[in-house]
């Protein structure tokens, strides 16, 4: 019988445990477990628990990447909090904390240069702060103050859009690094509770909640002047969702139906597509950091506030497979 060494030219490598760092294709036979194994790519994406936040809550926001993320303020279940932490890729560290405690506010940027903006603390607010990797400085406030809003961009060019001031508005605004300027264009759905990502020329809005109290999956693409409603809506209609990604490559994930859910869904700038399974924890009103194949969650609301965080890898994300004959 030709054996693999004969065929290929060199053997399969036995070891006692996995490779810590192996390459896509490697393949090798774990003598402890006895199965033989490879690296191969995940055909679906999926969610990976992590280690919690510091301080549970919800009405977070969040910025960054997945191994390098920043979750800020949020309702602790018995005050708003500015409460600032940092994430690694392993574990959450507390920074200092924002000027003005508040909770569902927009948030943009990336870790060590993050842009907090609205929100509502003992009054609905338009209170913008930037983050320099250590603390938060305090800049010039949106033209129109309020709360459940989505944001996008980066610290000197953020997006701010819909929220509710005393009603529900679809306003949207421009931050240059210095300040705001209103957008001529405001969302054609007027929502809170919305998700977004993207940037300050090609930004995403989808889901939330439009008057009086109905959830929706319509989904909004932003040129730097207009808003356009794409032809792909959610289909999960939620408000409260977390969102990820760019305009052609976004992700929206948990939320609230009437229930809470994780159901994730990928957008390719014109459809979403459902994935088979969502975060391990439904939540609500979570916090959200990362790209459509790298993302985080962490933070929200269950029944009550969390600390969970998860971590998505899409799919073509290496992942160790077991080979059997089957």
């Amino acid at each position: 019988m030709a054996e693999y060494i004969n065929i290929r030219g060199q053997s399969i490598e036995v070891v006692a445990s996995d490779p810590a760092n192996p390459t896509q294709g490697q393949i090798w036979y774990n003598s402890t477990s006895n199965t033989l194994k490879g690296l191969g790519v995940s055909t679906v994406g999926s969610w990976a628990t992590g280690n919690n936040l510091n301080t549970s809550r919800f009405g977070l926001a969040g910025a960054g990447t997945q191994t390098a993320a920043l979750g800020f303020t949020g309702y602790d279940g018995t005050a708003n909090t500015g409460a600032t932490e940092e994430y690694d890729g392993n574990s959450w560290t507390n920074s200092n904390s924002m000027n003005t405690a508040r909770r569902v506010l927009g948030g943009a940027g990336i870790q060590t240069a993050a842009l907090g903006f609205g929100g509502i603390g003992t009054a609905i607010t338009g209170a913008t702060e930037e983050y320099d990797g250590n603390s938060w400085t305090s800049s010039n406030p949106l033209n129109t103050a309020r709360y459940l809003l989505a944001g996008a961009g980066t610290q000197t060019a953020g997006l701010a859009f819909g929220g509710v001031t005393t009603v529900f508005t679809g306003a949207t605004e421009e931050y240059n690094g210095t300040s705001w300027a209103t957008s001529p264009g405001s969302l054609n759905t007027t929502r809170a509770y919305l998700g977004g990502c993207g940037t300050q020329t090609a930004g995403l809005a989808f889901a939330g909640q439009i008057p009086p109290n109905t959830n929706t999956g319509a989904t909004e693409e932003y040129d730097g002047t207009s808003w356009a409603t794409s032809p792909g809506s959610l289909n999960t209609a939620r408000n409260g969702s977390g969102g990820a990604g760019t305009q052609t490559a976004g992700l929206a994930f948990g939320g609230n139906t009437t229930v809470n859910t994780g159901a994730t869904e990928e957008y390719d700038g014109a459809t979403w597509a459902s994935n088979p399974t969502g975060l391990n924890t439904a939540r609500a009103y979570l916090g959200n950091a990362g790209t459509q194949t790298s993302a985080l969650a962490f933070g929200g609301e269950t029944t009550v506030h969390t600390a969970a965080t998860e971590e998505w890898n899409g799919a073509g994300f290496p992942q160790t497979k077991t080979i059997t004959a089957s």
